[in-house]
């Protein structure tokens, strides 16, 4: 059986799904992709479920090389440097790995997670439905840590040798927004609109737990603590420091710092695609806006599979091109015989 073993990898990276869900009352965080857009579009190019598992690289690079046979794969989400066996490839496609070539993988550019889907999937055992990893409980399957070099996962046998692409419609670039609460009662209206006009920056000590906001110190109006409540993903803390903190993926499942605001669901993989370091700025919506974008974000997920069509073979032939006649038959600038073709008047 083909194997794709890891070469070389970064952390923050490791095995994501859609995420385990029905076990929050016992404590036990969904987990799951931080960009489930970049997931799904990365398993319809191989042809697998939309949220099947697959592996999430983190802003650095990582390298993967096929062993025992060919591995197809394919790539999605952030930008960045490609190549197999040096040759150049693209982002938001497949691509074959022969028997004992590499994937080589730079770092990420204007935005954090890749993810590379394998054809036939990730084989592992599902923990509470799930092979996602959630590294603090030491969950996930086929390794519940993050991915080290020298890890090995299974591959089916390649079919068919057609490649394809997918095209993504432009992501939206607008201010991140959220819903307003459901505490947001215990902030004055002052320290409501300082959130919402201040610009904000994702701390590099952010991790797939949270990301802490640099910015503006939020006050409450009865202090930091409340008693503890459920939290879902995007839900924004005001810690007793004033400094806000999106919960991500890896979150707990309850907390008890009072939450301003929640990031939409629409939003909530372009924030996690957010840079630490780069500013951006939070706009109120109602829950009915909010609903109606969630509702556009799943017609996209489920429309991925029609956007995606085969790759037409572009590669030269440099041995035929150098020995061609590209330039047809040669003329003389000052010879008008040798070029013209229209008898003058």
């Amino acid at each position: 059986m083909s194997k794709l073993v890891v070469s070389s990898i970064g952390p923050a990276s490791s095995i994501q799904d859609g995420g385990r869900f029905g076990a929050q009352r016992y404590g036990l965080t969904p987990s799951g992709a931080m960009d489930k857009l970049s997931l799904a579009a990365a398993n319809a190019l191989v042809g697998n479920a939309p949220l099947a598992a697959a592996i999430e690289i983190g802003p650095f690079g990582a390298a993967f090389t096929a062993k025992g046979g060919a591995v197809r794969v394919s790539l999605a989400g952030a930008p960045r440097p490609a190549d197999i066996a040096k040759r150049p490839v693209e982002v938001n496609t497949s691509m074959t790995l022969a028997d004992g070539e590499t994937l080589t993988l730079g770092f990420a550019r204007g935005a954090s997670f890749s993810y590379l889907a394998i054809e036939g999937g990730i084989a592992g055992e599902a923990v509470f439905g799930s092979l996602s990893v959630n590294a603090r409980a030491g969950l996930g399957s086929p390794y519940p840590r993050p991915l080290q070099a020298g890890d090995v996962l299974e591959a089916k046998s390649v079919g068919d040798v057609i490649e394809r692409r997918i095209e993504l419609p432009k992501p939206f670039t607008g201010p991140i927004r959220v819903v307003m609460g459901p505490q947001d009662d215990e902030f004055t209206d002052e320290m409501k609109a300082l959130f919402l006009d201040s610009e904000w920056k994702i701390s590099a000590t952010s991790d797939r737990m949270g990301y802490r906001l640099e910015g503006p110190a939020i006050r409450h109006i009865h202090g930091h603590n409340i008693v503890s409540d459920g939290t879902v993903d995007g839900s924004i803390q005001v810690t007793g420091s004033g400094g806000p903190i999106v919960l991500m993926s890896d979150r707990g499942t309850s907390g008890g710092y009072p939450k301003i605001a929640t990031v939409i669901t629409a939003d909530y993989g372009r924030l996690a695609q957010t840079p630490a370091g780069t500013a951006f700025r939070f706009a109120a919506v109602t829950m009915a806006e909010a609903q109606a974008e969630l509702c556009k974000f799943t017609d996209l997920l489920r429309s991925l599979a029609d956007r995606v069509s085969e790759v037409v073979n572009t590669d030269l032939n440099l041995d035929t091109l150098f020995s061609a006649n590209v330039a047809g038959t040669a003329v003389s600038a000052t010879d008008p015989a040798t070029w013209l073709t229209v008898t003058p008047d």
